[in-house]
């Protein structure tokens, strides 16, 4: 695959954070606050459904060790983790990635919707999710 972010991978052209044999991190071209920083896998996976529980927790320590390193030398008093997998998502780049957002009490950033869903689900949407579960950890 030759996504934007395989591109990066291969070349010198992003602004570093971190780089390694499994997962990297590097400063986003249009950053949403000072210190923003995308973790991504360094093999392509495309999002959330495809990537392999290995890669995906070494890439979730990445995320946990840039958060801990914008508390310390930013002296961000918190972080958020935004991730979108799939069409329906909003995911703009097909590669998997997480968005760690520095954040401030001052920093009038809001992180939630400011409306819910319209989609409906007729049936508990809590029970469905339980069942899938289930099922899947069943096999």
């Amino acid at each position: 695959m030759d996504c934007t972010f395989c591109h990066l991978i291969r070349g010198d052209a992003a602004r570093w954070v971190a780089r390694g044999p499994v997962a990297s991190a590097f400063a986003p071209l249009n950053s949403l606050a000072p210190g923003h920083t995308l973790v991504i896998p360094t093999a392509h996976w495309a999002d959330i459904f495809d990537v392999p529980p290995e890669d995906l927790a070494h890439t979730m320590a990445l995320v946990q060790q840039v958060a801990a390193a914008m508390r310390t030398a930013l002296k961000a008093g918190g972080v958020n983790v935004l991730n979108a997998s799939g069409p329906g998502s909003e995911q703009s780049v097909p590669h998997l990635h997480f968005h760690v957002v520095p954040r401030w009490p001052d920093d009038a950033f809001s992180t939630w919707p400011t409306q819910r869903s319209r989609h409906q689900i007729a049936d508990d949407p809590v029970t469905q999710l339980a069942d899938a579960m289930t099922a899947t950890h069943a096999r």
